[in-house]
């Protein structure tokens, strides 16, 4: 009889991060199934998709009530396959409040828990960890100080590496997408890349754009603005956040293919917080990082956050490589006042670059994928 194998993901990277893993299981055993939710890069390999992970992936704890329909719904369908037909092993993904209230329901049920990419309970709600140890049997960690910190707690951890080391490949120099998308060479090529989730690209896009109109007026050349979709993102939810159409004083271009190689051809990036950073990093390319949260839970946030940079980049270097604008810090004068240097001053890039590369030496070996599907088949005794 074939294993099925729930895998539970929400946002662009869960899912991309998740299909990388189910490819590996099935090199591991080709008989097995799955099912879960999940998105695009999931539904591309063949996994039943039980509920599209887009419309359940959201940040912060006042913003769940702008999806709670989507959460219950999402909840009940997965539910109800955990008890009409079992799945040998049910793999949560990030998306910490909606999968650890899953891996509740699967723990009493005897379905085995495999947690890939845990939340970040080291930076705020750390009494998760011991709701983690009750429900979830294995955790596979993907920064290198998480291990420690989950078995100092009593929680079974792994670190297998990271998964951005596997999924970040360019096969397009950027020359190559010059000339593809009819991008003149000799223009400076900025990123805007507001997020995977819709309310991020509501909240941050209409500010990304102002961004770059005033670089445009500041900037004598023409300045070209690439934005590479996210596979949850449709251009069509660009729309109502400023870019209805054509924007006729930017020269602004919606890529929905090649994402990495694009954002490798970037000089610059005004990015949204998030796994995006670190695929940036990765690709050697100079940012300012942004983020903004409705004003509750940014409220919340700064009672139980306790740490002195919130981006991916700077975390794992233990320094700030990377500017960091936060809530009210993200304005179109300040996103500008950090891209420009990095576009015209070579010593602030070149400064700016030798730390992404010392944050990629930290991150170890590439390989995360098939150490993660080791442990899971381990788990379902392959």
């Amino acid at each position: 009889m074939k294993k099925n194998i729930m895998i539970v993901t929400g946002e662009a990277s869960g899912d991309l991060h998740g299909a990388n893993l189910l490819r590996a299981m099935r090199h591991g055993n080709p008989d097995l199934t799955f099912c879960g939710m999940g998105g695009c890069e999931l539904a591309s390999l063949g996994m039943e998709i039980l509920y599209d992970a887009g419309k359940v992936a959201v940040v912060g704890v006042f913003e769940v009530f702008f999806h709670l329909g989507d959460i219950i719904k999402a909840q009940k369908i997965l539910t109800t396959r955990m008890k009409e037909h079992p799945p040998a092993l049910l793999i949560i993904i990030d998306l910490p409040d909606f999968n650890l209230l899953l891996a509740k329901k699967a723990k009493k049920l005897g379905i085995p828990v495999f947690y890939y990419i845990s939340p970040q309970v080291w930076a705020w709600r750390s009494w998760r960890v011991r709701t983690i140890g009750q429900r979830v049997d294995k955790v596979g960690v993907i920064l290198p100080f998480e291990e420690e910190y989950f078995k100092t707690r009593g929680v079974a951890a792994e670190y297998v590496g990271n998964p951005s080391l596997d999924s970040v490949k360019i096969s397009h120099t950027a020359l190559e997408i010059c000339e593809k998308y009819r991008i003149d060479a000799g223009c400076r090529r900025i990123g805007i890349l507001p997020g995977s989730r819709k309310r991020e690209i509501s909240t941050l896009l209409p500010i990304f754009l102002k961004a770059a109109r005033l670089l445009q007026q500041q900037t004598a050349e023409p300045l070209v603005f690439l934005l590479p979709l996210a596979s949850t993102i449709e251009e069509g939810d660009l729309w109502p956040s400023g870019l209805q159409g054509r924007v006729d004083d930017l020269d602004i271009r919606v890529i929905s293919e090649d994402r990495y190689d694009v954002m490798a051809a970037c000089e610059a990036v005004i990015a949204a917080s998030g796994t995006v950073t670190l695929e940036l990093a990765l690709l050697d390319v100079p940012m300012v990082v942004t983020y903004r949260f409705a004003p509750l839970t940014y409220q919340l946030g700064r009672m139980l956050v306790k740490l002195r940079h919130f981006s991916l980049v700077n975390l794992i270097a233990g320094e700030e490589v990377v500017p960091e604008l936060l809530q009210d810090e993200v304005n179109p004068e300040n996103i500008a006042k950090h891209i420009l240097p990095l576009l015209y001053d070579e010593g602030i890039r070149q400064k700016m670059r030798k730390g992404l590369q010392d944050v990629r030496k930290r991150l170890g070996l590439p390989g995360a994928s098939e150490r993660a599907a080791q442990l899971a088949l381990q788990m379902l005794g392959d």
